[in-house]
């Protein structure tokens, strides 16, 4: 009958700047959805790069490897015979692309920017504000020598087949009052998309839900909506929701919280649902707009003409996660993701026994759950990283206790002012949950910094209750504090090589969004971590989530917890001199950092571009192999240490190419320190000038 089209709609784990990895899931997602049957397959916003590039928009390395890994995504055998929507930046604006049969159908770029709260989007992109209007594009050389195309459409157009037509909106186009849906619906849109790269925020799954459902409600159609998932390295998670509905029902939909890097979800639906319920309800209004949509005809079709036999998809309802829920899974999947792909081999907490360091605590116990549960269901990619992370090629877990205690270590810090309740707390939870865990007495560290303070000052600061004054009872507060922070460090770095075993640990942070928003603590204590999975969620909000993890985990130790009330020359010297330079331990000197830092920021140079200048600019010093290592080695260096930038003391403004991450470098603190896509095009680069003798920077 040539009525039933089958539909393909994905979640996708990207990570900013993981060309290799983003193209590989990328390809997966397409081999599933043609497996299921799909002629159209939707992915989530900007998957090709990773949609938190940040300030990398703006180095035409991100635009180059983006362009490469379309054209090797255009050649690929998988991609023929199914329409894929796939999401990169381009210099003509941001774009979606179709692609059929090696071809470009269509690049349509984004009307609405995302400018608030978390996003910047106007800070490296523009909106395209002309009104169902069509450009030319001129494709470059490298996709023209693989489509044969020289132009294509680019702008505010829909995708006409031989038995529908679609049109799409992306992310932020959805949330606004004018959408693009309901114009293009009253045009004759059947199927709407949407490629995404929406947040999570306690209960925001149920305000997209009701958006989509809205969105096909008021004119009838297909909404399908595809998300990225998980931490592409940033602050943000990503959490799926993959879904499509039809005339305001929901029809399918993904996992919110899952490990899976790839999630495909297929619907199958009848074009004539669309079309009965556009002729009942919308007939007033269809083609009052007075200027039509431009459709970009394509020489196919979605649909087969023998669909008797396909059972179509049916309304279902979607019962959302409890907000308790959704402080259990999304915080562990974030932080599996960044634990992961982070090199490191586990988490430090400093447990206190309070309500918000025992959170954390659930939370990474949560997060054990969820992995054990992923391999049991034949997840082998978490699976491998577990063994990874371990270091043993064999392990299997059993249970999440068992995981904890190999990448989970807590550590109590008494004083001489901690009671025994708390002690007993924090060694009750950890023992429930199995991390490895210590009780360390910080006491004889405060008395010798207060010792050496005594020392130069003649004086000892008194407490509040033996008769000191306010400023002496807070100096003391914080130095008690302070020296949990180094301790946690120092444990985090060599705990585990004091065990034999490999590798180092993050170190959480436990402080709660109400304590940032007071500045209820002491800076530079515990609230200075490596990363902080409870940092925006509420005291009221924890509680709730440490009640529901009494009966979801029975972690009855938090029964107490929630009852009680809440109360340079770094080496030694040789023979009398200096061992250690700077310049050493950099492998650069500041003269060629100077250079570099220009190059990264006023430049905007990625890796490629930076070894492409450098290698003329330093061709009388350095060769380019020479050169090629400096570039690798620098990068190698930005990329492990980006993460301190997020904690760096504000300073005067004096360089243009400060990396101060709060105010004025807005990259990613979460990289892979590969580079493997970069690096490669470095070397292909080397190789190319060394086989050329008379080059002018030949070695």
């Amino acid at each position: 009958m040539g009525r039933k089209v089958i539909l393909a709609t994905c979640s996708l784990n990207q990570w900013a700047l993981d060309f290799d990895g983003n193209f590989e899931r990328i390809l997966k997602s397409i081999e599933i959805a043609k497996e299921n049957g799909a002629k159209y397959r939707l992915g989530p916003e900007l998957e090709i790069c990773g949609y938190g590039c940040a300030d990398h928009f703006h180095e035409s390395d991100t635009l180059l490897h983006s362009l490469e890994v379309l054209k090797k995504l255009l050649v690929s055998p998988i991609t023929e015979d199914i329409i894929c929507d796939v999401g990169m930046p381009i210099m003509h604006r941001n774009m979606a692309i179709f692609n059929k049969a090696r071809q470009i159908l269509l690049i349509r770029p984004k009307k609405l920017m995302a400018n608030h709260g978390m996003y910047r989007e106007m800070r490296w992109f523009a909106p395209w504000t002309k009104f169902r209007t069509v450009e030319e594009y001129f494709l470059p050389r490298m996709i023209q020598q693989v489509t044969g195309q020289d132009i294509v459409p680019f702008g505010d157009c829909v995708l006409s087949t031989k038995d529908t037509c679609i049109g799409t909106e992306m992310c932020e186009e959805l949330w606004c009052p004018s959408s693009p849906h309901s114009q293009m619906g009253l045009d004759g849109v059947e199927i709407f998309t949407n490629s995404s790269a929406s947040h999570h925020e306690l209960c925001k799954a149920d305000q997209r839900l009701n958006l989509i459902k809205s969105a096909t409600t008021k004119s009838g159609g297909i909404y399908l909506y595809a998300n990225q998932r998980g931490c592409d390295g940033d602050r943000l998670y990503y959490d799926g929701c993959a879904m499509v509905a039809i005339n305001g029902d929901l029809v399918a939909h993904g996992a919110q919280f899952s490990l899976n890097d790839v999630e495909v979800i297929t619907a199958t639906l009848d074009l004539e649902d669309v079309r009965c319920y556009r002729g009942e309800t919308c007939q007033l209004q269809m083609g009052s707009e007075s200027k039509p949509c431009h459709r970009i005809k394509v020489d196919f079709s979605l649909s087969s003409h023998d669909d008797i036999c396909l059972p179509t998809y049916q309304p279902m309802t979607w019962h959302l996660h409890s907000p308790e829920e959704e402080i259990s899974l999304g915080p562990a999947c974030w932080l599996w993701d960044y634990l992961r792909r982070s090199g490191q081999a586990g988490f430090l907490l400093p447990l206190s026994g309070g309500v918000d360091s025992s959170a954390v605590a659930c939370i990474v116990y949560s997060m054990c759950v969820l992995v054990c549960q992923a391999i049991e269901n034949g997840n082998k990619q978490v699976l491998q990283d577990v063994r990874r992370l371990v270091g043993d090629d064999n392990y299997f877990p059993q249970q999440p206790r068992e995981l904890c205690g190999l990448i989970f270590t807590t550590c109590y810090m008494s004083s001489e002012n901690s009671s025994v309740d708390t002690f007993n707390r924090a060694k009750e939870l950890a023992g429930q949950i199995g991390s490895t865990h210590m009780n360390v007495n910080i006491g004889v560290v405060v008395k010798g910094i207060l010792g050496i303070f005594s020392m130069v000052t003649g004086r000892w600061p008194q407490f509040s209750a033996n008769g000191g004054s306010h400023r002496e009872n807070l100096a003391l507060q914080n130095v008690q504090a302070r020296v949990r922070m180094v301790l946690a460090y120092l444990f985090a770095q060599l705990s585990l090589w004091s065990r034999g075993k490999p590798g180092g640990l993050l170190v959480l942070g436990s402080a709660n969004v109400d304590e940032s928003l007071t500045g209820y603590f002491t800076k530079y204590d515990c609230s200075s971590a490596d990363i902080n999975p409870i940092g925006g969620i509420s005291k009221n909000d924890l509680k709730g989530f440490l009640l529901y993890c009494v009966g979801q985990f029975q972690l009855t130790a938090l029964t107490s917890i929630l009852a009680a009330p809440p109360t340079a020359e770094l080496e030694p010297l040789t023979d009398g001199q200096v061992s250690q330079t700077d310049e050493a331990d950099m492998g650069m000197t500041y003269s060629e950092l100077s250079v570099i830092g220009r190059l990264r920021k006023i430049s905007k140079c990625g890796p490629f571009s930076m070894f492409c200048k450098l290698v003329h600019t330093w061709k009388d010093v350095l060769s380019p192999s020479e050169v090629a290592y400096k570039v690798k080695h620098f990068f190698r260096m930005y990329s492990v240490n980006r993460h301190k930038m997020t904690t760096v003391t504000p300073s005067y403004h004096a360089e243009s190419y400060s990396p101060d991450d709060n105010r004025f470098d807005l990259r990613p603190f979460l990289y892979n320190t590969l580079w493997s896509w970069q690096f490669r095009s470095i070397d292909s680069q080397v190789s190319h000038i060394t086989a050329k003798p008379n080059c002018p920077v030949s070695d």
